[in-house]
């Protein structure tokens, strides 16, 4: 079985996100495409950047604006494998882009419809064609198995501090007595 066009380009996604999680950033990537062709790639790099603008979306945005020369992203569909954030969406809106392919919602800040969605609203004077659950099930274990680790290795960090802090309180008793 042979993969659409949304899986190939999701699979792009996925290998950003994958550079996102070799940098202990939260594994969201994002590729735009235009003219069935990849003209923009991005993953989220907030904590390298220290910077609250560095999602996926919008590193990618910024990079498809400077091949296409224009803010204007018309002819042009970004595929990112986690549902948008308010800021993504609305740059999403403002670059007026025509189509999103999302692949795993977000129930806690997704603007795609999981709790809100600016990428249709009709009050906007653009609106997106949003596709969903395209490689659902892999960007979804990429993110839970991401912070299944972190969560780990902070447990296993906390348990060495702790172990430190009690020998330290051993050794400091001993020498008092």
């Amino acid at each position: 079985m042979s993969d659409t066009a949304d899986e190939r380009y999701m699979k792009e996604a996925l290998k950003q996100a994958k550079k996102a999680a070799a940098i202990m950033e939260t594994p969201i990537g994002c590729v735009i495409v235009r003219d069935g062709k990849i003209i923009a790639r991005g993953y989220n790099k907030r904590n390298l950047k220290k910077n609250t603008l560095a999602h996926a979306e919008i590193l990618a945005i910024n990079k498809a604006s400077r091949v296409v020369g224009d803010w204007r992203l018309e002819d042009c569909t970004l595929y990112v494998t986690l549902e948008p954030c308010p800021m993504c969406a609305g740059a999403i809106v403002q670059a007026r882009i025509p189509r999103v392919v999302i692949g795993a919602m977000n129930g806690k800040a997704g603007c795609a419809g999981s709790v809100v969605d600016l990428l249709r609203h009709p009050g906007f004077n653009h609106q997106a064609q949003v596709e969903t659950g395209v490689l659902e099930e892999d960007c979804a274990a990429m993110l839970s198995g991401f912070f299944k680790e972190l969560r780990r290795a902070r447990k296993e960090a906390k348990a060495a501090l702790t172990s430190e802090a009690k020998k330290a309180i051993l050794d400091t008793t001993k020498e008092t007595s």
